[in-house]
């Protein structure tokens, strides 16, 4: 039996992983070796690392004549002590460093094997599960303000080499009087109106456009690739959706309706949420204008205004003045 031994990854210190392998020629005579020990056989992981506990020697069949099979099994091995133990960042390391032997095209042994193929497998699906979660919303399913403003710093960076008459629009949308539908009819179904209204204003979006929490009762919808003027007519639809809906099947008095703000990325430049000042401030005029509607501002005179059946209120120029006092 030949032993491989994971010299960076038992109790102690050590910043590589290397694994050794006495000559295959040994073999025990019941005789105290006379002559030098045979030079062992070093590979370096080429990564940090740091000790594994409980890791100390792996057991395995003869080697290939350059005992790269002894290696693949020593950091299979490991991955899977580190996998039991949820370090799936580690574990991960160990098979790609495993598959980068085995494929070696310049001597590739036989065969690659099963096991180590599954674990693969399974390490990059619990890699991808683990990343979609962290940038959906738990309650709701939709993104999240980290897939957001990743997102969104992606789209401002295109806009670099795209046509100047390709803007990204994107809507900060708020839930009007959300909290006495909490304090009215309780938080299950407050959480359920939530969920309902994603489904809602996800409709009729654009490709690649999509919908995210953006905290609490407020979402944003990404609209790229969409002119100003198409942009708030997508919203309008929403809005008009969502007060369509028929709530009262939820609760005989209730009533959800949302408050809209739309603009374009290079509209605001607040540090974190590009774009997103912007709509937001937009968001306030349609609050104080009434609520149920959405503001936005007309590209051709800069003029506030809202879309819909909301235009004819009174009220816009003072609530604009208050969200942009500098204009």
């Amino acid at each position: 039996m030949v032993c491989v031994r994971l010299a960076g990854l038992r109790h102690g210190r050590g910043n590589a992983a290397v694994t050794t392998a006495p000559s295959p020629g040994d073999t025990d005579t019941g005789t105290p070796a006379t002559g030098p020990e045979p030079a062992e056989k070093s590979v370096t992981c080429g990564f940090p690392t740091s000790p594994i506990v409980g890791l100390t020697t792996v057991p395995s069949d003869a080697p290939t004549p350059d005992g790269r099979a002894d290696r693949a099994r020593a950091h299979e091995a490991a991955a899977e002590v580190l996998a039991d133990r949820g370090d799936w960042r580690r574990a991960y390391q160990h098979l790609k460093a495993a598959v980068s032997i085995v494929r070696d095209e310049r001597t590739a042994p036989a065969s690659v094997p099963d096991q180590l193929r599954l674990e693969v497998d399974r390490l990059r699906r619990e890699r991808a599960e683990a990343r979609e979660q962290s940038r959906r919303d738990s309650l709701t399913a939709t993104w999240n303000r980290r897939y957001l403003d990743e997102r969104l710093g992606t789209l401002r960076g295109d806009q670099g080499s795209a046509p100047a008459d390709a803007p990204v629009c994107v809507a900060l949308a708020d839930v009007d009087h959300f909290k006495a539908v909490n304090d009215d009819h309780g938080h299950a179904l407050g959480d359920e109106v939530l969920r309902r209204l994603v489904d809602l204003m996800s409709e009729g979006l654009p490709e690649d456009g999509f919908c995210a929490r953006y905290g609490g009762e407020e979402f944003a919808l990404v609209l790229p690739g969409l002119e100003p003027a198409d942009a708030v007519r997508v919203c309008e639809e929403a809005r008009a959706r969502v007060d369509a809906h028929p709530w009262h099947e939820a609760a005989a008095d209730l009533r959800v309706t949302v408050s809209v703000g739309v603009a374009c990325l290079d509209d605001g430049d607040r540090p974190g949420s590009p774009g997103l000042d912007a709509a937001d401030a937009l968001l306030y005029v349609a609050k104080r204008a009434g609520r149920n509607a959405v503001a936005y501002r007309d590209v051709a005179d800069g003029t506030v205004r809202l879309a819909g059946p909301a235009a004819a209120r009174r009220g816009i120029e003072a609530a604009a003045r208050r969200a942009f006092p500098s204009s």
